[in-house]
């Protein structure tokens, strides 16, 4: 077998099947990423959502016998809509980040390196591969970085030179041994502008994030989300790009290269009020193509009140009563409550009031209390 002329014609067929960057590295064990993981363990920054077996995460022999090395793969996806939809008094949007435009990426990577592992394959049939995007057990991040895909940025997201940090990671184990690329050096310098720009300080320092103050975080969670975040999600119903945004690398960078990234506006900026009345059903249809559907409907409903309650929109106050007196899930009606208190008004009141009588939930008791001192 010979694996460089192998290495140049698999970087010649991605480029065929639609993937934007490929990268080469050892299937050493990741010892730099096992003290970092550590670390956040102890100081609690974990979202709970990662692998959680933290030799598995920096261990790809671990994963499949005799690896030799990885692929790393980077899709780029668009910042922009082409078209707009603008929000207006008793019309307001939320929108989903970018990550959640188009179909799932989950799917795309997928497709992408089942095609690289047939072609693989059909070269070499006694190889060893296991591919995984995002859910696997490596990080798709400490991957890519070590692959020359891109450098970790100080905003904890891969950024390429060629496309910023809008891209999609995957990445495949193989038992076949690609001379490995070289990792590009680090160029954020001094620049702290996604610091500077984390609405609720989640990074805490230039390549650490809490990850349990993190909006993106926040918007997948399914409980009530505390107090002192609900203000700063605005209308954000799912994940956050503040730190993508305001990082100066990505000015400009928006590449519409993959048909099924491109964003329906009415699923990737929707209407808020018809959010709150979906059937599950309903959602699935509307919703469930996206990245950002993965955890149900009534972490979206939930962001959505809190978003009408970030424009202070009365005109969704009948809407959020019914809610408050109706929804069986006390996330949701205790939201709600507050909700109706930021907005503010008589119905409001009058029916924080009603609600307190028959409400038997003590959390969402507590909500209504909270938001009838916002009348005082």
């Amino acid at each position: 077998m010979d694996v460089k002329q192998l290495k140049k014609d698999l970087i010649a067929y991605s480029k065929e099947i639609g993937i934007d960057k490929i990268g080469f590295t050892t299937a050493d064990m990741f010892s730099e990423l096992k003290n970092r993981l550590i670390r956040q363990q102890e100081l609690g920054y974990q979202s709970g959502f990662e692998e959680p077996d933290i030799e598995k995460r920096v261990t790809p022999a671990l994963l499949m016998e005799e690896p030799r090395s990885i692929i790393a793969i980077a899709l780029a996806y668009p910042s922009k809509m082409n078209e707009r939809v603008e929000g207006k008094k008793g019309e307001r949007r939320g929108f989903f980040s970018r990550a959640s435009w188009g179909l799932d990426y989950h799917h795309v990577l997928r497709d992408r390196l089942k095609k690289l592992e047939e072609f693989i394959l059909t070269k070499v049939p006694e190889a060893k591969l296991k591919s995984m995007v995002d859910t696997g057990e490596l990080s798709d991040r400490a991957v890519a970085e070590r692959a020359g895909i891109g450098w970790s940025g100080k905003n904890c997201a891969i950024i390429t030179p060629e496309f910023g940090s809008y891209v999609y990671l995957g990445e495949m184990i193989t038992s076949i041994p690609f001379e490995p690329d070289t990792p590009i050096e680090d160029q954020c310098g001094t620049c702290t502008k996604c610091l500077d720009a984390c609405p609720t300080g989640a990074l805490v320092q230039g390549g650490q994030i809490n990850a349990q103050h993190c909006i993106s975080f926040l918007t997948q969670t399914k409980e009530l989300i505390p107090d002192e975040f609900r203000d700063k999600i605005g209308n954000r119903i799912y994940g956050c790009d503040s730190c993508q945004t305001a990082c100066p690398v990505n000015k400009g960078k928006n590449y519409h290269f993959h048909e099924e990234m491109e964003p329906n506006p009415e699923v990737a900026k929707p209407l808020l009020k018809p959010i709150l009345k979906l059937s599950n059903r309903e959602f699935k249809n509307k919703f469930g193509s996206v990245a950002g559907s993965w955890r149900g409907k009534k972490p979206i409903q939930r962001n959505a009140i809190i978003a009408l309650a970030h424009f202070k929109d009365d005109t969704a106050i009948p809407d959020l009563i019914e809610v408050l007196e109706k929804e069986a899930s006390p996330v949701s009606r205790g939201t709600a409550a507050w909700a109706l208190g930021k907005i503010g008004g008589e119905s409001a009141r009058l029916a924080l009031i009603k609600a307190r009588e028959k409400e038997t939930e003590s959390e969402v008791q507590l909500e209504i209390a909270k938001s009838l001192t916002y009348f005082k």
